[in-house]
């Protein structure tokens, strides 16, 4: 397969035989920590007890409170992740929105997945995460996943959002998997621009608590509060990413 969709892990590039799409997938945190809001106030309010609304879905702080629990759980066996205990939230939900944005592009083009279908996508991740996971600093697939935010719960919406792009690929190249470079351009292309499309309609809305969507990279990254810095501190801030851009 020559085509991979949106940026999925920190310091590895997953690319095929054919790397068309050389985007690092990165949940960056650190990297993302530039980019926020200028003020609170720019930000969407969100309802109480809501760490994001994501079109009608609303993703509560307790079932992201209960995901991150899972994540430490899990992380507690492995040394020298790169997630801080501040950075794990916004890591967390980064791939809750990032699975309802998927959500969005597979229903606003007819595409519904199998559980088989689900099956082999994770199949496939974690293959790729296995083949990668030593040579950027990891001692497992298990540890990638862990260090970027995944915890052992969240792999069957992982492997649902790894088939979904999967079948929009086969879907807009005419019934097969891209083969060539050509193929997987265009598919990028219309990938892009149907993950930005979806993105803007669900009028994504992110508790300042736990930062802002930046949808350069469709990643939550860090909140600006300007209200709490000294008279006359400029901001140290891009406003890269604040909307979707298209």
């Amino acid at each position: 397969m020559c085509w991979k969709g949106t940026p999925v892990f920190g310091r590895a590039v997953f690319g095929g035989t054919v790397p068309v799409k050389r985007i690092s997938r990165a949940v960056a945190l650190g990297a993302a920590g530039l980019g926020a809001c200028v003020l609170i106030a720019a930000c969407s309010p969100v309802k109480a007890g809501a760490a994001a609304i994501v079109g009608n879905q609303r993703i509560t702080v307790a079932s992201l409170d209960a995901q991150v629990s899972n994540l430490q759980a899990a992380s507690k066996s492995y040394s020298g992740l790169d997630l801080t205990t501040a950075e794990q939230p916004a890591a967390v939900l980064t791939w809750l929105v990032r699975f309802a944005i998927m959500d969005q592009v597979a229903a606003d083009n007819g595409i519904s997945v199998t559980q088989a279908q689900v099956q082999a996508g994770l199949a496939d991740i974690q293959s790729e995460a296995a083949s990668s996971a030593s040579q950027e600093g990891f001692s497992s697939a298990q540890a990638l996943f862990l260090g970027n935010g995944i915890s052992p719960q969240m792999l069957p919406a992982l492997g649902r959002w790894v088939a979904q792009e999967e079948a929009y690929e086969i879907k807009v190249n005419g019934g097969k998997a891209p083969t060539t470079t050509a193929e997987g351009n265009a598919v990028t292309a219309k990938y892009n621009k149907a993950e930005c499309q979806a993105a803007k309609s669900l009028n994504i809305q992110v508790s300042p608590q736990f930062g802002r969507v930046d949808y350069s990279s469709y990643t939550i990254v860090p909140v600006s509060n300007l209200l709490s810095a000294p008279a006359g501190t400029p901001s140290p801030a891009s406003t890269a990413g604040l909307t979707p851009a298209c």
